[in-house]
């Protein structure tokens, strides 16, 4: 058993648990956040991004051990309070997502892909970094729209423009 303490959503959290604890079971199971979702159990789906640190992160990959010490955002914090993030209100604005499974996956990596491009993002650019989220349900057409859109929001300085960070 070990010991992780890490910031998770801005609030201090402490557990122990498994060494083989994954990150993934650790917010889920034990922090109670359901927002990132278990999709393969392989890394190949993109279900369970999060951002460790600043940076997405496959949480089925990661053990939580290794993320103690560390900051960690789901989906759960990327909102402030009822206001949602740009990210989040556009792909509710441009319909990004059709059962949603995926969903909480393909916003916190396009909430780090608009990080990492803060000149802007092209529809080559987006679909090429999506790579690695799979969606069974769309033909991602809209969900690249909504990060379009997102993305030349935030450049604007829209309202959460400095939660991309």
């Amino acid at each position: 058993m070990s010991n992780v303490s890490l910031v998770l959503n801005g609030r201090s959290v402490s557990a122990e648990v498994e060494d083989r604890t994954l990150l993934v079971h650790f917010i889920r199971e034990n922090q109670g956040l359901t927002g990132t979702h278990v999709g393969c159990d392989t890394s190949q789906c993109g279900a369970c991004v999060v951002h460790v640190d600043g940076k997405a992160v496959k949480s089925c990959s990661m053990l939580a051990v290794q993320a103690s010490g560390s900051e960690v955002v789901t989906i759960e914090g990327l909102s402030d309070g009822a206001d949602l993030h740009p990210v989040q209100a556009a792909f509710r604005e441009h319909h990004g997502l059709q059962c949603g499974f995926c969903t909480p996956g393909m916003i916190m990596a396009a909430t780090d892909m608009i990080r990492r491009h803060p000149e802007g993002l092209d529809e080559k650019t987006v679909r090429a970094e999506l790579e690695g989220n799979i969606c069974r349900c769309t033909g991602y057409h809209n969900i690249v729209k909504a990060i379009l859109a997102a993305s030349e929001a935030m450049a604007k300085g829209g309202k959460g423009a400095a939660k991309a960070a």
